[in-house]
């Protein structure tokens, strides 16, 4: 039986069941070539109204090259009230308009899930912003917008599918790279470790 994670703010129980730390192997496609990969996985809360996500991950053979992390903020989209923080380091002000689960109804899409945003940055100096949906433990996002410092390495679009299945979280990120069209660029099946 799944249990929201301890403290987990009220709008992020949609997400509630990638919360923890999540260990595996996956494939990438490199140069035409398959190449199986480990990888770490944690999506953790702080009481703040996003998830943060960090992602590790090596080859599997006898090089163990690191492959480039990721890092990220996972939340419900909503339009952002006075309580939520920002610009920069500005405490919000007020009282949470979310107190109660029921509250999360207004949130609701025409899908019957809702819908999501999720921010990554890539040590190569690539930073992306996603936009999808999340319904019962499948999540779907694309790109929506991003921006690389000159001279990085870069994709037009790019597609992720999220799912637990049988315990474990599986993944896969399609990608289209310039003038091309979206192909497999990596999947992966992790179990949770914590």
């Amino acid at each position: 039986m799944f249990e929201l994670p301890e403290g987990l703010p009220i709008e992020l129980t949609p997400l509630a069941f990638l919360v923890g730390s999540w260990e595996g192997t996956g494939i990438i496609a490199i140069d035409g070539r398959e190449h199986e990969f480990s990888q770490k996985i944690e999506f953790a809360h702080d009481g703040s109204a996003s998830l943060t996500y960090i992602s590790s991950a090596k080859l599997n053979d006898e090089s163990g090259t690191a492959l480039p992390s990721e890092l990220g903020y996972w939340r419900v989209e909503r339009t952002r009230t006075d309580f939520d923080y920002g610009p920069g380091l500005i405490p919000g002000k007020g009282e949470n308009p979310i107190q109660a689960y029921e509250a999360m109804e207004a949130f609701r899409a025409e899908h019957g899930g809702y819908n999501i945003e999720v921010s990554t940055i890539h040590p190569g100096g690539v930073a992306e912003l996603y936009r999808g949906w999340v319904r019962s433990a499948r999540i779907e996002i694309a790109s929506a917008q991003g921006v690389a410092f000159e001279g990085a390495k870069t994709y037009r679009h790019s597609t992720r599918m999220y799912g637990i299945v049988e315990g474990a979280l599986l993944w896969a990120w399609d990608i289209a790279l310039p003038g091309g069209e979206l192909k497999s660029h990596a999947s992966g099946r992790l179990e949770k470790v914590g």
